[in-house]
This record gives C-alpha cells, structure tokens and sequence, in this order.
C-alpha cells in the first residue's frame, strides 16, 4: 500500500512514520522549501506525548520537552498570584507528563525520524482527484504524482478539504491576536518550572518553561483583524496593550525580541464530519482547525496520525473502509475540542464581561483541582487516553 501525504507539519509527519510503522509505502510532500514552523512554540499535552512515545519518539521528546511542575494564575494588574498548584495530580491520573516543546525542535524531531531526504520539499499541492485504483495529486510545477491513498495534512487553508467537501469553507476570527515567542527563563517574569499566566482585562500573559533555560511566551490582545502591523513595532505595541501592568510583564515586553516575535490572528473552523471522499481524507488543522486556547490542535492531529494507522491495521486491503473507520473514529472527538476551545476562548477574552469576571474571581479561591479536572477532560477521549 502506497500512501503520499501532502504536508509536513506536525500531523503530517506523525501520519507519515504511523503508517511508515505497518509496512506502508509513504511519500511526503511539503510546499515550503525549507523548516520553518509558523509560531514559536505548543503545548504538548499528555495526549499528544502520549502519541509520540507510541512512534518510538520518548526519549527524544522527552530531550526537548519543558518541565512544568506547577501552574499559577496572577492578577495581571497588581502581580498578586491569584492560584498556584503542582500539576503532579494531572500527571498521576493520566499517567504522562506534558511538555511544552519549541516548535522548530518538534517539527526537526519529526523530520528528522522520517527523514528529511525522503520528504519532497517546495512542492505546492494545486489539486487531488479521487480515481477507481489510485489517488492522483497535481502540484504547481505541473508534475503529478498518484497512490493508493492521499492523506491531505495541508494545514488550515487546505485544498484536499475544499475537494472533500465540494466547496471552500470560511474559518471563522476568534476576535483576538496571539504574539509569542522565545526568551531566555527569568525569575522576575515566573518560576523556571511554572506555567504562569497574567490575566485581566480579556487578556493574557502567559509563559511558561521549554528546554535550553527558555520561556515559550504569549500575548492575547483582542482587537479587529487585520489590523496594520509592523513587526519591528512590537514592544510599542504590546506596552500600549498592558501598560500598568505587572513588573513581570514589563520585564517580559522589555526583553522580548521584535525580529523573532510573531504576530498571529486567530482563527477557527466549525466543525464538519465529512473527512473523506473516496481515496483521499483530511487530517490535523485541515480537519479540524483550532484555536489555542485549551493546547489540543497539535495533539488532535497526533491523534488523528495514530487513529490513521490503526483504521489501516483493521481494514489492510481497503482503502476505503479504513477511511471510514478513522473518520469514524475521529471527527466527534476533534470536533468537540474546537468547540471546547471556542468555549474557553469566549471566556478568556470577555466576550461576555460578567462571566470573565467571574471565572477571575473563581481563581482566586482554586485549589487546582478544578483547573486540573477540565484539561484531564480534553487529555482522555484520544486513541491512546480512552475514556473508561
């Protein structure tokens, strides 16, 4: 069985060494001409860690992965800490460590375990056709190339969905912006194996531990999309965004890079439940884009990756069964936890006031286990954290 796999991010990689692993023929093709990941860093949740120790990727992930062993909630106007507990309950319950791991390091670990001189880099997918034996994929070079299966992993704006769904979709703004980066771990800004997020206002500041002694950081500032941007500009930004606020935040505004810090409009997808059309299927963002704010769309197209491989364990001479089994497996899961952080997105950047008013006076008086029981609830559900 031969498999081509347009994309080579997360989810496509993943899909790439998942169905490397039972024997598949696979063959990837990614339009960049080089690695470079869009944003600086993700959360990998236990789920996510989960699928890649199954690839045969835990030591590595480990090697590359931040330790986080508490998470606190500050006020993001005077730096009193609103909460602050061990995150060693989750990890008892759900029996993995998450790591939050740079992107660029994720994405050479993936590669770099398929192999980067198998992957077809600067070939842009134009257009997939289903056929009766094969799949055919044309690229913008005029070249084509065809298999038994097209596993479409061509991100956000993906054309192997426009083909499965007959039509282009809309993603929907989420009404705020994410600036993120990477900075060196300081004491003034949080605790070196803490995730601490500042809130206030509908916005957060949030940092929090990968390897090296570094700091994945994020602001959510909520305004209009498209707004005009330079990117030179972004401490003068980011200080008429949270001016007064916190020492920890200035210390962060202050020692942040502009040139590497980047600028990212959030959007999501609603969710849809047709995945496949014939020999082709869609998989990660191209399937179920989400926005940021619960950590599981890089997990999610993990997931996908694993459920992709056992779908062809179970049905290894039909093509079509297998897809419609890891559509069946996978498209209420992924799209409950769109949903779920369109939820805590509207919660987060007060699109009601009065309820982010009150998820901020609930913080003050958690002990952690609420905040726990509600990331265990996105964690379990996955092909390797079943809900028992």
């Amino acid at each position: 069985m031969k498999a081509m796999i347009i994309g080579a991010g997360m989810g496509g990689m993943s899909a790439a060494i998942a169905l490397r692993q039972i024997g598949f023929e696979t063959e990837v093709y990614e339009r960049v001409t080089e690695n470079k990941p869009v944003g600086a860093a993700i959360s990998v949740w236990s789920n996510g860690v989960k699928c890649l120790n199954y690839l045969g990727l835990e030591a590595k992930t480990a090697a590359i992965g931040g330790i986080v062993n508490s998470m606190s909630y500050v006020d993001g106007h005077t730096g009193e800490t609103m909460c602050r507990f061990s995150m060693q309950p989750l990890i008892d319950e759900v029996g993995q460590r998450p790591y939050p791991i740079a992107r660029a390091e994720l994405q050479s670990m993936l590669m770099e375990a398929y192999g980067l001189a198998d992957i077809n880099f600067g070939m842009k997918m134009v257009s997939v056709t289903d056929g009766a034996e094969q799949a055919t994929a044309t690229f913008t070079d005029g070249s084509t190339a065809t298999a038994d299966v097209i596993i479409g992993a061509d991100g956000a704006a993906s054309i192997t969905r426009e083909y499965i769904l007959g039509a282009p979709v809309t993603r929907r703004y989420a009404g705020y912006v994410n600036f993120n980066g990477l900075v060196e771990v300081d004491e003034e800004i949080g605790p070196a194996t803490e995730w601490t997020t500042y809130v206030g206002d509908g916005k957060r500041v949030s940092v929090m531990p990968v390897a090296d002694g570094r700091f994945y950081f994020f602001f959510d500032v909520v305004e209009p999309a498209g707004a005009p941007y330079e990117k030179e500009s972004a401490r003068e930004v980011l200080r008429s965004h949270f001016g007064g606020w916190a020492p920890g935040v200035q210390k962060l505004i202050d020692t942040l890079d502009p040139t590497t810090t980047n600028r990212v409009e959030i959007l999501d997808l609603d969710p849809f439940h047709t995945w496949t059309k014939g020999r082709v299927a869609v998989l990660g963002d191209a399937a179920h884009n989400t926005t940021p704010d619960i950590g599981q769309g890089g997990c999610s197209a993990m997931e996908d990756a694993i459920a992709l491989q056992w779908a062809f364990t179970d049905h290894p001479d039909d093509v079509h069964a297998a897809l419609a089994a890891y559509q069946g497996a996978r498209t209420e899961r992924a799209g409950e936890l769109v949903l779920r952080a369109r939820k805590r997105c509207d919660v987060t950047h007060a699109k009601d006031p009065v309820t982010t008013a009150d998820w901020y006076q609930g913080l003050r008086s958690e002990d952690g286990s609420g905040i726990i029981r509600g990331i265990v609830g996105n964690i379990m559900g996955g092909p390797l954290t079943p809900v028992v």
